[in-house]
């Protein structure tokens, strides 16, 4: 069993990044130290997430997003 967590991840099922088999186990994000449940995505490498502001969405359905920049630590959760 690996570990290995991507260096990128979206929720989006539009994105190319959207893993369903990997969400379904369960992820987890620290967000400068601190684990954030809003998250829609991340990039590790470069250092940033989306998170989710609240119930809002565009107008084509999909949640706005503000994209912080920091250190991320993608983890799975308890099994």
């Amino acid at each position: 069993m690996s570990d290995v967590m991507p260096d990128r991840l979206s929720v989006d099922p539009d994105s190319p990044y959207h893993n369903a088999e990997l969400l379904m186990k369960g992820i987890g994000i620290r967000f400068k130290g601190e684990e954030k449940t809003n998250v829609e995505e991340y990039c590790v490498s470069e250092g940033w997430v989306r998170l989710a502001i609240g119930n809002r969405v565009d107008r084509r359905g999909k949640a706005l997003t503000i994209k912080l920049q920091g250190e991320v630590e993608p983890f799975l959760k308890g099994e």
